[in-house]
């Protein structure tokens, strides 16, 4: 039998206690300086439903998807939406969800298809916390934007740069301190947040339309598919699991003929970038979007920290990722359905240079982009599944709020385009959030009242009808404050116990050292 002596397992316990402590305190001191000393500052991994290491644990600065269409109500317009802040669970509190105020949140448009940005627009944000003595978000009901009662509170600016050969040539703020709709506390606090989302949208003297604020993720799919692509059988599908969670949105509706370069080359390419202040000061390229599911599901874990601090100009270094994809040689490993022949061309139409007499500007440089024709008009009836359906002015011509995405690309991928006709989806085929009828369009954001995470019943299947699981029940107004008293002198004594208690064992475990 092996021994160990007390005293210096003791010393070995405390040391590892304190490494421990140190280590926390270390990396938390980190965090909060927003700097790491395992990555260098030019390197970066983000972008979309938590795909990427780096920005996983920092979702300000997670970009998640891009939306661009031309506007149903308004068809001489372009609207673009650009979402940060996956997974927002809406009573997330009391440090709701902001925006980052030491980000830049650019959306780039290429208005002649050689993949490089001639217009940026771009948002910075500021805070506003009226009272510091309190923790709270809203220190009462919140019915309108200025209202005294909402704390914590942001407000943009947008500057809009021209550009030529990546150079900016002019610079214009449109926006100054507009102000930001807050995240959607819950019924009490919000109780008409339809009325705060309509403030928050701006109308620009150059005729264009701004909001930035939370809403409800637009993406719908089941994410289960990284589960063995649904389970490796297809026992995971059907489900949304974006249902209930927000995201916050950044959403821009233009006249078109301020992006296109002229009504004969109506194409425009679309990405969007985030960039963050490191310890140095300077500006470091932490995401990047432009077509969905590409960062996911096209580009290898291996590229992933280039290809989000690279700029779509340099896309060619990726192109065997395309051309030669990963997910058709997983699906015939998985489910026996073959994989088209590669060089995967049709891919590269869709992903990287739009496709031919539909949204291809004339000589194009291949880059991963959304490329959207301003010139076609929207469809009286969307088809969730775009242009696979004939109707043009859908996915993977930009990409409207209602587009099954996951479908249409799973399809392709699976040859559509190359004459293997397939259904492949997730069976998740709209939204759980009726999208609007007028800018901004978004959802608006589940109430903190109604997330997934409060419902009746808690994951256990516990009764969520008591204070804190215990025995003591929630009463009206009219029974009094006696109860609830009495819970909270009740849970005030536990503590109390429970710190008495582990002061004795301590004690008792250091009499022991000494005997």
């Amino acid at each position: 039998m092996t021994t160990v002596n007390r005293s210096a397992r003791g010393t070995r316990g405390r040391r590892s206690l304190a490494a421990l402590v140190c280590g926390a305190l270390a990396a938390g001191g980190l965090a909060a300086a927003g700097v790491t000393t395992t990555l260098a500052p030019e390197a970066a991994n983000a972008s979309s439903h938590r795909e990427a290491p780096l920005v996983s644990g920092q979702p300000q600065y997670d970009n998640t998807d891009v939306y661009a269409f031309v506007s149903p109500d308004k068809p001489d317009t372009t609207t673009i939406v650009a979402n940060w802040l996956p997974f927002e669970e809406p009573a997330g509190g009391p440090n709701f969800h902001r925006f980052a105020h030491d980000a830049r949140y650019d959306i780039h448009i290429d208005s002649d298809g050689d993949a490089q940005g001639d217009l940026l627009y771009r948002w910075t944000f500021k805070d506003h916390i009226r009272n510091g003595d309190t923790f709270l978000y809203n220190t009462g009901p919140v019915t309108s934007l200025d209202d005294t009662d909402l704390n914590i509170r942001q407000t943009y600016d947008i500057e809009l740069l021209r550009l030529r050969d990546q150079h900016v040539i002019s610079t214009t703020k449109i926006a100054d301190d507009a102000p930001v709709a807050p995240s959607n506390v819950g019924k009490a606090s919000m109780p008409d947040y339809a009325r705060l989302r309509g403030q928050a949208v701006r109308e620009l003297p150059d005729g264009s339309t701004v909001f930035a604020g939370q809403a409800d993720d637009p993406f719908f799919l089941d994410l289960r598919v990284f589960d063995l692509l649904y389970g490796g059988d297809l026992s995971e599908v059907g489900r949304d699991t974006l249902k209930g969670y927000n995201v916050n949105t950044i959403a821009l509706q233009v006249p078109s003929e301020h992006i296109r370069q002229s009504s004969g080359q109506p194409v425009v390419g679309i990405w969007s970038t985030t960039h963050r202040k490191n310890a140095s000061g300077h500006w470091t390229q932490v995401s990047r979007l432009g077509m969905p599911l590409v960062n996911e599901v096209v580009v290898p874990l291996k590229a992933k920290d280039s290809f989000n601090a690279s700029s779509p100009w340099n896309d060619g270094d990726f192109l065997p990722f395309v051309t030669e994809p990963e997910l058709p040689r997983l699906i015939e490993a998985i489910y026996k359905i073959d994989a088209p022949q590669e060089p995967r061309n049709d891919l590269v139409s869709v992903f990287l240079t739009g496709v031919e007499d539909l949204n291809q500007p004339p000589d194009v440089r291949p880059a991963e982009a959304l490329r959207l024709n301003t010139a076609i008009p929207p469809a009286a009836e969307p088809k969730r599944l775009g242009v696979l359906d004939g109707d043009n002015a859908g996915f993977p011509n930009g990409r409207r709020l209602s587009d099954d995405v996951l479908d249409i690309s799973l399809q392709v991928v699976e040859g559509e385009l190359l004459g293997q006709k397939n259904d492949l989806g997730d069976a998740v085929d709209a939204n759980d959030q009726p999208f609007g009828e007028s800018f901004p369009y978004v959802a608006l954001p589940v109430s903190g009242s109604d997330g997934p995470q409060a419902q009746g019943q808690g994951q256990d299947g516990g009764d969520r009808s008591q204070l804190g699981g215990g025995t003591a029940e929630l009463t009206s107004a009219a029974d009094g404050d006696d109860t609830l008293v009495a819970a909270s002198l009740t849970a005030a004594g536990a503590g109390l116990l429970l710190v008495a208690l582990g002061l004795a064992w301590w004690r008792m475990r250091r009499g022991g050292r000494a005997m």
